[in-house]
């Protein structure tokens, strides 16, 4: 087998039979870029049939090497481990070399979150006399009230937002559509938005649907939310390390510590599984007891 051949149809079979996103696949491919370049530093000639166990331990050691964290280092060997599966299922090969790898334990990380005074503070500093003024209030009330991804926020379409009814349809990861529920002020920011500003861009030939457009009126790009994020928050004093994530990790956050359904608050998000959801549970508490351990001087048998 030729790797070059064999990734080409991993990529189609994520595309095709896996349904993932376009940055989804792009993470597992570059993933399979790492390791054929492990192979081709280290003088390995193994087509994919030949790895062993052994060789995909020495990668990990290479990973460790050249600094690749823990984290990062689990997340490839899921994607070349995705990689054998898929060779498994097409029966190019019987044994899966990846099946007794053990993966680099890591901890989960606790996310930043916003409180809900600072949202407010960030929503309240826009000037929406101004026209990005306008679209970028309307993009973090539509984060916030709706914990999108930013991925589902940039392909947001008129077509798709119900404000009758109270809901706005979204395409989630693997191109799944769900309905999410839409807070009165997110409907009000969009509705300026889109009767004032946005309608006197020159909107680019297919992109007349998109909601949230740029000045030359195409879609925005995840790289701008980010930025129009991150710069919203900095100017209000917050020093926060903070990504449009943020605003879903908060929405979630305060939406379970106010009481809501776990399984309410899973199908809102679009996670497949509820223990993903779950997390968010723990995050007051592990936030208050990180406090405690931090600054209570008695906290770690100090005296």
């Amino acid at each position: 087998m030729d790797w070059n051949k064999e990734i080409e149809d991993f990529e189609e079979y994520l595309k095709l039979q896996k349904g993932l996103s376009d940055n989804s696949i792009y993470a597992y491919i570059s993933d399979m870029g790492k390791f054929t370049t492990f192979l081709q530093e280290k003088g390995i000639d193994a087509a994919p049939e030949d790895v062993t166990l052994d060789t995909l331990r020495q990668f990990l050691l290479w990973l460790a090497e050249i600094n690749i964290s823990a984290r990062t280092q689990a997340r490839i060997l899921s994607g070349i481990k995705s990689f054998y599966k898929h060779l498994i299922i097409e029966e190019k090969i019987e044994n899966d070399p990846t099946q007794l790898l053990e993966v680099p334990k890591i901890g989960r990380k606790l996310p930043t979150i916003l409180t809900v005074s600072e949202i407010e503070m960030v929503l309240n500093s826009f000037d929406t006399s101004k026209s990005e003024g306008q679209r970028n209030k309307a993009i973090l009330e539509t984060l916030y009230s709706c914990g999108l991804r930013v991925s589902e926020l940039v392909n947001l379409k008129l077509s798709n937002l119900f404000f009758e009814s109270g809901y706005i349809k979204v395409e989630g990861k693997g191109s799944k559509e769900r309905l999410v529920p839409i807070g009165a002020n997110a409907i009000k920011e969009i509705t300026n938005y889109v009767s004032t500003w946005r309608s006197k861009i020159k909107i680019a030939p297919h992109n007349e649907d998109f909601v949230f457009l740029n000045r030359r009126g195409t879609a925005l790009s995840r790289v701008m939310v980010f930025l129009v994020v991150k710069e919203a928050v900095a100017l209000c004093g917050i020093t926060k390390e903070i990504s449009p994530h943020t605003l879903r990790h908060s929405f979630a956050t305060h939406l379970l510590e106010g009481g809501a359904n776990l399984h309410a608050v899973q199908e809102m998000l679009g996670h497949e599984s509820i223990l993903t959801t779950e997390f968010y549970t723990h995050l007051n508490k592990e936030y208050l007891k990180g406090t405690i351990d931090m600054y209570h001087p008695r906290a770690n048998g100090k005296s």
